[in-house]
Parts: C-alpha cells; sequence; structure tokens
C-alpha cells in the first residue's frame, strides 16, 4: 500500500478512490477518465469542473512534483461535496500567482481557484504535499 493512502479521519467515508499514477504525459488524462468514472457513479451529471480540477492539479504534480502522483477522489462527509486531493513528493508547495497575461503558463491554480468552491495545500509527515479541491455538483 502506497504511504499516501490513509483515510483522513474525519472527512473521508468509506467511499474513497485511489488512483497512482506514474508522473508520466498521460498522466492528467488517466486522472480525467478517473473522476469522471467516480463522478459517473455518484450520479452527477456534469463532471467538466471536476475533471478540469483534477487536471489542473496532476500537471502541476507531473511538472513540479517527484516520485508517483497520488490521486484520491471521495465526498466529504461534512457536506457530500466530492473533493479531490493530488499527492506528490515534490517539497516545493504550490503558489497562486497573479496572471500574467504575456505567460504561457502558469494560470493552472487560477483556474483551480476560481472553480473549487474550497482549495489549499499543505505539507505532508511523510514528505511531498498534498493539494485539494472542493468541487460543487
Amino acid at each position: 500500500m502506497h504511504p499516501f493512502t490513509k483515510d483522513l479521519a474525519g472527512i473521508c467515508g468509506e467511499d474513497v478512490s485511489t488512483l497512482v499514477l506514474e508522473p508520466d504525459e498521460q498522466a492528467p488524462a488517466r486522472a480525467r477518465r478517473f473522476v469522471a468514472e467516480r463522478f459517473a457513479a455518484w450520479g452527477c451529471a456534469d463532471d467538466h469542473t471536476g475533471r478540469t480540477i483534477v487536471s489542473e492539479l496532476v500537471t502541476n504534480a507531473l511538472l513540479h512534483g517527484e516520485g508517483p502522483i497520488v490521486l484520491r477522489v471521495f465526498r466529504d462527509e461534512r457536506d457530500g461535496l466530492p473533493t479531490v486531493e493530488v499527492w506528490d513528493g515534490g517539497a516545493g508547495r504550490p503558489v497562486l500567482r497573479q496572471e500574467n497575461l504575456t505567460s504561457i503558463g502558469g494560470r493552472g491554480l487560477l483556474m483551480v481557484a476560481a472553480l473549487a468552491l474550497d482549495w489549499g495545500t499543505r505539507p505532508l509527515v511523510e514528505g511531498g504535499k498534498l493539494t485539494w479541491a472542493k468541487c460543487g455538483l
């Protein structure tokens, strides 16, 4: 079992889906399919926001993290809303930057912040970081 697959007490129910992704160019697409399947199983008709959020978080982990990327999708027991968590072994933490209209990148977290009901990041005791986002239905 991967060390990042432990549930966080108080927010995850028993219905937690976990996917360990290799850090390669196919990871964002696999993550989008995984979220789409999970949302469909929950009866969520619109998974666009969830797929966009997970794509950005996994892409950040791929570009700026280290090692395997762990994706967890679950419904928060406190409010029933879908939550996406992305873990990687990189030491750096994501930083929300102001939009630079001349840059060709750097807008991923701006999109996550605009689309998610809430989001955040924290370092992990095991090393690395976790970035999460709560999606609306």
